[in-house]
């Protein structure tokens, strides 16, 4: 079959290696990929907004599957063009959910009224909007601290401020709701308690009725060593995750998975597509922090490794219905992912350097990302750069093979944290509490 795939960074070009090993592929296409992806299929210019564009390359390329990457167009009603035309009616099967359901991502005030809707485990909660600045700093009085306070919108990974300092998050809400900060998505806000623990991300495949869980993984989302420093889309990830034991996510599955699953069916919401579950552990009890509807970046380079089932056989039970006769099997392994990024990400940072060393990894990954081809020369061209994923038998292994592997490769700015995993490797003791949870 021919499949198209949406995006341009490192988990498309995960998502690319995996899709290209099944032979049930025919021909695999990349909007617009990236110069890693090229190696996986062919990387197209395609206009997602074009409709006529966009349905004259499905036809004329035979596309039984769309895979979307990044959850901007999903939330932008993608799988409902496509889904909803009536010249592509029934021939093509998109993997990412309808306009609806990817609510889940797009509005956190949506996905909490789920949650709680549900009873699917979540921290209290209230949402504000614009006009009710007043209320929402009134309401802030009555929360004890750190206060976690979220733009209701999609905010590029950097709509979530948590501070102790009262005044501080006085003037948060003064600038979502009434300054602008974040546009849009942060004109609703919601007010959230503070869960004390430990996070890690949870994944799973549905066709809507029945569900594959995948494998979880940690990222780390600060830039510098000791998690210190601003966020960033994320420096590393590994999996599996040493605080998430079979019986957690035993009650990962029981507890968040299947409930949300069965809440999306209840509510008339059709979902097809990955699910990730970013969750907090606290006193090894799964609370969800935020629902995305897309995997992950950087923990699609790692978990996808670890997979040994066929990822297009996957989408191929969600086109048929046929999901829950699929197997998902999984490498027993230990993978780290370490991200290269740019000197001065997240802030201000240089591009258009030469990249070198990528020839010379052996017995690792490399995924690409912030790239981009200057002649016949591959070049810097973002903040994240490449991503390398290696396998150890334990995570001790796994973080060494993964920094050997990243040691020759060499351009202008290179930077990585050194620590990645190795908190793993300490076993620090999960003693997390939780702050009167309801």
């Amino acid at each position: 079959m021919n499949v198209l795939l949406i995006g341009s960074g490192g988990r498309e070009h995960a998502m690319a290696w995996k899709i290209a090993q099944s032979s049930l592929l025919d021909e695999l296409y990349v909007a617009p990929g990236n110069p890693g992806t090229v190696r996986h299929g062919r990387n197209v210019d395609l206009d997602l907004n074009d409709q006529k564009a966009l349905r004259t390359f499905l036809k004329e390329k035979k596309i039984r599957i769309v895979v979307v990457g990044p959850e901007g167009p999903l939330v932008d009603g993608l799988h409902d063009r496509i889904a909803d035309d009536p010249l592509l009616k029934g021939e093509v099967t998109v993997i990412g959910p309808r306009a609806k359901g990817a609510q889940l991502e797009g509005s956190k005030d949506f996905a909490k009224d789920f949650m709680f809707r549900h009873n699917i485990p979540t921290a209290a909660y209230r949402s504000f909007g614009k006009g009710e600045l007043k209320q929402a700093i009134d309401h802030l009085g009555q929360m004890q601290a750190p206060y976690v306070i979220k733009a209701d919108g999609l905010a590029n990974g950097k709509g979530v401020v948590i501070t102790s300092d009262i005044k501080e998050a006085t003037r948060t809400l003064k600038e979502m709701l009434e300054g602008g900060r974040f546009g849009s998505a942060g004109e609703r806000v919601v007010l959230e308690q503070f869960l004390k623990g430990v996070e890690l991300s949870a994944f799973l495949i549905t066709d809507g009725v029945s569900f594959k869980m995948l494998p979880a993984a940690k990222d780390y989302k600060r830039i510098g060593a000791g998690d210190t420093g601003p966020n960033t889309g994320g420096m590393g990830a590994v999996s599996p995750v040493y605080y998430a034991d079979k019986d957690f996510m035993q009650k990962v599955h029981d507890r968040v998975a299947a409930p949300t699953i069965r809440g999306l069916q209840k509510d008339g919401i059709p979902y097809s597509g990955f699910l990730f579950m970013g969750l907090m552990n606290v006193n090894n009890e799964p609370y969800v922090i935020e629902y995305n509807v897309r995997l992950g970046d950087p923990e699609t380079q790692a978990i996808l490794p670890r997979l040994r089932s066929d990822l297009l056989d996957l989408f191929e039970g969600i086109s048929s219905g046929t999901l829950s006769e699929r197997h998902v099997d999984v490498d027993d392994r230990t993978a780290v992912t370490v991200v290269l990024a740019n000197q001065g990400y997240p802030g201000k940072f240089e591009t258009g350097h030469p990249i070198i060393g990528i020839d010379l990894v052996t017995n690792a990954y490399v995924f690409q990302s912030g790239t981009a081809m200057q002649g016949d020369r591959l070049v810097t061209n973002g903040g994240r750069v490449l991503s390398v994923t290696a396998f150890g038998k334990d995570i001790e292994q796994a973080i060494l093979a993964a920094h050997r592997s990243a040691s020759p490769i060499e351009y202008e700015g290179k930077y990585l944290r050194v620590d990645i995993g190795l908190d793993a490797v300490k076993k620090p003791a999960v003693r997390a509490t939780p702050q009167s949870i309801k």
